[in-house]
């Protein structure tokens, strides 16, 4: 499989911390170091673009985004926050790739180096067995679906009905509710 990683720059001091783990990660899990691509991005805010972009090319089997966002005394971080955590989830959703989120966000210093392997493991190397997994579970599934077409049960199998008839019904039922006392 083939694994791309898209690391941020500010706060390199914990990133590439990340990053290193990461990297352990694949390589434990049996990746090859030249199906390994890195790209480095100026902040957290970019990582999803970089992300979409490389999910994009269909080139790779999962994307690995790591990042550190620490709180400071202004809005700025809540903002930064929620669009990573969107554009990376949206990335992954539109274009059908995983990507595994290893973006810290943390009140203070000391918690993004606990989180990046000094007390709490490392996130940089959960992140990548969460893409090997992801990764791993996508193919499988293709592979399950492009049997079932090639067999003809494709359509079968998608048209059943995977609710139970009784639950069909979008009428309410009259069913007596107890309620508990206190």
């Amino acid at each position: 499989m083939r694994f791309a990683i898209v690391v941020s720059r500010f706060n390199a001091f914990i990133t590439e911390r990340l990053l290193l783990s990461a990297v352990d990660g694949l390589l434990r899990s049996g990746a090859k170091k030249k199906d390994i691509a890195l790209v480095r991005v100026p902040g957290a805010f970019e990582i999803p673009l970089a992300a979409r972009k490389l999910a994009e090319t269909k080139k790779y089997d999962a994307i690995i985004c790591l990042g550190c966002l620490l709180r400071g005394d202004t809005a700025h971080y809540d903002v930064i926050v929620n669009e990573v955590t969107r554009g990376i989830g949206q990335s992954a959703q539109e274009t059908g790739v995983p990507h595994a989120f290893g973006v810290l966000t943390c009140e203070t210093l000391e918690q993004a180096i606990d989180r990046a392997g000094l007390k709490m493991g490392n996130k940089g190397f959960e992140a990548a067995l969460a893409a090997v997994e992801m990764a791993s579970l996508t193919k499988a599934v293709s592979r399950q679906a492009l049997r079932l077409a090639v067999q003809g049960k494709l359509r079968r199998a998608v048209s059943k009905k995977q609710v139970p008839r009784s639950a069909r019904n979008d009428k309410p039922k009259n069913i007596p509710v107890k309620m508990k006392r206190k």
